[in-house]
């Protein structure tokens, strides 16, 4: 290792007096810099209770181009961004190279860092890359919002060997790793509010609920709307014993409680399961009692499934608990089972991939399809062997040729898929793949498709066959900790994901790369090295031979690389 590499790592050599960052003034590509270029501002100061940071290795996400998109219409973005712009880039690795007199104690230079990003201090959002200066910046200041937000220190120490790029990119494998980490209730919310629903269909049913509703365990407020007579007297008999409020709303419209917990409907009604859903709280239950199918498919907010964690269960009763417990959510790929990822050209599919295919308890089959051939033949290449190894039945198809990805769909499909992923932001691709779920089967919408996005479920496959839809990508610092756990013992490379490299002026370039989709990995910038343009890992065979020749396989980013490409390339 060169001593300027050693000194790098150590941030032992003096710093600069300016730190080159790339603002966004507003909504487009091109309000981010000036005249396309990155600007110098001053060295930032930092106080005595505070951390200078080195970025080392800044991971570009596709949700860097959604704020570039939307400017100050984004949700996490608050302020004048032409006189306060935003600095992005969340998934970063970082050096402690200045220490605030009062953290002396805590913290040292050259200790090394990632972030998780989703800072919050008084349930306000103060996200890295977001409302704090991100990893599109040589430094930064990180205060007490990242060391003492609501939810405790947002920095998670890296060991001195783990490579930078493998440190950045913890942060999207962990969105990846929690998706399979997901719990949802099994049975109605101690403490909150329930409604029960009657239909047409309800009267025939001798309805109970034999957990959730008793001394141990109740909903502090109960509604009632058009319940059979003798179960509501049973419920409302209860309630007075449990000193649980009783409403009866007579217009299912407006609802005395804005958001409601669970909502029991006792009979299939599609018009109904539409006109209350969006009642539902933040990770509530719709449930679904019934026995027939329904006559149409119901409009389904995936968006609020995504993000507001909405789950819908059911069961054909009479047993209410039943339909929570009797199924709980299954989060994990089934071991042994058929999984299609829809979406998997792009860079969080191809995780979800590589995941399939490494665990070791994974499915059988794996399906995966995108839009195009392009990215996706990369996907292909670099798992089938692996997949293959394992006797993983592997197949990859595009929607390019309608017709030979409707056989092969109809061919690989045709007994249904234990486990959907998609991650494709389409409401149609979730339409569709749901059409072929297999019973006991999850569809996991891990794309953050926007609230209020309608897709065409069919639910009577909620209760009938035990489907379940779920979907969410955020993560804790604790998840992040578990990824960070995996990649430093060994378990997990998210160097497998890098597909381009370049240095800070080559964000623009990146983001636009990100935004057209060209690349089926990650593009990670290093913003400490000499200006180096936007270069896919194979083209390094010219450009910087010595680098190209310690990637694994010609194609495969490792720390041997990472090494010999800042040693030639530190500025």
């Amino acid at each position: 290792m060169s001593d300027e590499l050693t000194d790098y790592r150590h941030a032992t050599g003096p710093l600069p007096e300016h730190n080159r960052l790339w603002p966004l003034y507003g909504a487009g590509l091109e309000n981010l810099g000036r005249d396309g270029q990155p600007i110098e501002v001053p060295m930032p100061q930092y106080g005595p209770d505070e951390l200078l940071v080195r970025h080392d290795a800044c991971g570009l996400c596709f949700s860097d181009v959604k704020v570039i998109r939307a400017g100050e219409e984004h949700p996490r973005v608050y302020r004048d961004m032409q006189a306060n712009p935003v600095v992005l880039g969340h998934e970063v690795a970082l050096t402690v190279v200045g220490v605030g007199h009062n953290l002396r104690d805590q913290y040292r230079v050259g200790d090394r860092f990632i972030v998780q990003a989703d800072i919050y201090v008084g349930g306000v959002g103060y996200a890295y890359g977001y409302e704090i200066q991100g990893g599109l910046s040589q430094y930064s200041v990180v205060d007490q919002r990242v060391l003492n937000g609501d939810h405790g220190n947002h920095l998670i120490p890296i060991q001195p060997s783990t490579g930078y790029a493998e440190s950045a990119l913890t942060e999207p494998w962990t969105c990846v790793t929690t998706a399979y980490r997901l719990s949802y209730r099994t049975g109605l919310k101690p403490g909150g509010a329930t409604w029960i629903i009657g239909t047409s269909a309800s009267s025939e049913q001798p309805y109970t609920i034999s957990a959730g509703f008793n001394e141990s365990s109740h909903p502090d407020r109960l509604l009632l709307t058009d319940v059979p007579a003798e179960f509501a007297g049973c419920l409302k008999m209860q309630a007075a014993t449990l000193g649980v409020e009783v409403i009866e709303v007579g217009d299912i419209t407006t609802p005395p409680v804005e958001q409601v917990d669970d909502i029991v409907l006792l009979g299939g009604d599609p018009d109904l399961i539409e006109a209350v859903s969006p009642h539902l709280a933040k990770f509530g239950v719709l449930v679904i009692i019934a026995n027939t199918p329904l006559p149409r498919k119901v409009e389904v907010d995936v968006g609020r499934v995504h993000y507001n964690r909405w789950v819908y269960v059911g069961g054909p009763g009479p047993d209410i608990a039943r339909a929570y417990n009797d199924v709980p959510v299954r989060s994990t790929l089934k071991p042994g089972g058929r999984a299609w990822f829809v979406g998997a050209g792009g860079p969080m599919g191809q995780m979800h991939v590589q995941r399939a295919v490494e665990a070791p308890d994974g499915p059988k089959t794996i399906f995966c399809t995108a839009r195009t051939d392009r990215r996706l033949r990369v996907v292909e290449s670099i798992y089938r062997v692996d997949a293959e190894a394992r006797t993983i039945a592997f197949t990859c198809v595009s929607r390019q040729d309608k017709v030979v990805y409707r056989q092969t769909l109809e061919k690989v499909g045709a007994p249904g898929f234990d486990d959907i992923m998609v991650m494709a932001p389409d409401a149609s691709a979730i339409a569709e793949a749901a059409d072929h779920v297999a019973p006991g089967g999850v569809v996991n919408i891990f794309a953050g498709v926007a609230r209020g996005t309608m897709a065409s479920l069919d639910l009577s496959d909620v209760y009938l066959k035990d489907v379940r839809f779920i979907g969410h990508s955020g993560l804790t610092t604790e998840d992040m900790r578990l990824t960070l756990h995996q990649v430093e013992s060994g378990n997990l490379s998210p160097n497998r994901l890098v597909a381009a490299i370049g240095s800070l002026t080559a964000a623009r370039e990146g983001l636009q790369a990100v935004k057209d989709a060209v690349f089926p990995g990650k593009i990670v910038v290093y913003p400490h090295i000499k200006d180096f343009p936007l270069t896919a890992l194979p083209d390094l065979k010219d450009k910087l031979p010595s680098v190209y020749a310690k990637l694994k396989d010609g194609c495969e980013w490792t720390t041997e690389a990472e090494e010999e490409f800042l040693r030639l390339m530190l500025t």
